[in-house]
């Protein structure tokens, strides 16, 4: 059985025509599901009963399992989805285009999760199972990199979160659950193409924001995909020695190799890079980092997002101090940065990256403490 979601516009037509079924049943299905929320054949009330049987009978549309839903007062949502074993196979069929084509092993989970405005329904969502590059302070690469998710799976769980209560389109994307995105690269390009086209989900392509912790090859690469999306370097720390102690990734390329990869960026997209800054209390929130931050910012004409840490059971990391942060911020507006302190949410329910899987996978599962 082939996964819906691995097939773009011409991969279903493909398949469509295989099967020698009529030709609007393309955009017939793609409707119902990209539009309409359905994912369940037999309720395509349009198609005819025998086609009807014959999609559901073939094709995958939805191999995700949700396993654990939580709920924030705020409105957020949060969600672990368990995956089963994606089986390409495309029997007799001709070749077509399939995107997605590494399979992750069955009963992995990954999180994804609704994050809620009055004027945006954004989702953000895992592009790996668990995470490489781990990050002292983050739970998502507890246990190391279990595997890639396809294409598929990545576009699976923006329609789960699309399906959420109170939620009638998704409006953004961000690339910020578990895993580094540019070390999938070819399923997230692929998957960020059908986020983007007007077949699938239709969601501008200034609305996809894909953050990295710096690969700067992948970057320079990343720089030529033809669908404009944001750019966000989560960068953490304002020089090496620092950043080396908190993310071991950093081992491999300097702040000065991220940074020339961010301008060859600016040069080529002419769009601005967003960086990203977990406050962590005690550790890289003091005013000389701010000054170095600062500096860096403004090499690149980038933003900078401040992001007060949200703690994770078992590591010594804490939040800041409400007086360190807005000092932080004042410091990097002094220097004429555009800066902003991202709002804390889901606080009351297992909010950082990665905790919701981790608590669930922990031999004790203790529900999350609410922070002030």
């Amino acid at each position: 059985m082939i996964p819906f979601f691995s097939l773009n516009r011409e991969g279903l037509a493909a398949w469509v025509a295989a099967h020698h079924l009529p030709r609007h049943t393309t955009d017939q299905v793609l409707d119902w599901v990209y539009r309409k929320g359905i994912a369940d054949p037999m309720e395509m009330s349009n198609l005819a009963k025998g086609i009807r049987v014959q999609l559901a009978a073939e094709l995958i549309f939805k191999e995700g399992r949700s396993v654990a839903h939580q709920s924030a007062t705020d409105g957020t949502q949060k969600l672990l989805l368990s995956w089963a074993r994606v089986l390409q196979d495309g029997g007799s069929l001709p070749v077509m285009p399939v995107i997605g084509q590494s399979p992750v092993a069955r009963g992995e989970e990954t999180e994804c999760v609704l994050i809620p405005t009055d004027d945006r329904k954004t989702a953000c969502i895992s592009s790996q199972l668990g995470c490489p590059v781990g990050c002292r302070f983050c739970a998502s690469g507890i246990g190391g990199l279990s595997g890639n998710l396809t294409a598929a799976q990545i576009i699976e769980q923006v329609f789960h979160v699309a399906c959420l209560k109170g939620v009638e389109r998704v409006s953004h994307v961000v690339f910020m659950g578990m895993g580094e995105p540019l070390a999938n690269y070819s399923a997230v390009t692929d998957a960020i193409r059908t986020l983007n086209a007007p077949w699938g989900f239709g969601i501008s392509a200034r609305r996809i924001t894909l953050s990295t912790v710096g690969l700067p090859a992948a970057i320079l690469k990343f720089c030529d995909f033809e669908v404009p999306v944001t750019l966000a370097l989560s960068l953490h720390a304002p020089n090496d020695a620092l950043r080396r102690e908190i993310i071991p990734w950093a081992e491999f390329s300097t702040i000065n190799e991220l940074l020339d990869a961010c301008d060859t960026w600016f040069e080529k997209t002419g769009r601005e890079i967003t960086l990203e800054y977990i406050l962590l209390g005690g550790v890289n929130d003091r005013p000389e980092h701010a000054e170095e931050l600062a500096f860096h910012a403004k090499r690149i004409h980038a933003n900078v997002n401040l992001i007060r840490y949200n703690e994770v059971r078992g590591m010594p990391f804490q939040r800041p101090a409400t007086e360190d942060v807005l000092r932080f911020q004042n410091i990097l507006r002094m220097r004429d940065v555009n800066v902003h302190i991202r709002a804390s949410r889901g606080r009351d329910i297992a909010a950082a990256c990665g905790q919701l899987r981790h608590e669930q996978s922990s031999p004790t599962r203790e529900a999350p403490s609410a922070a002030p």
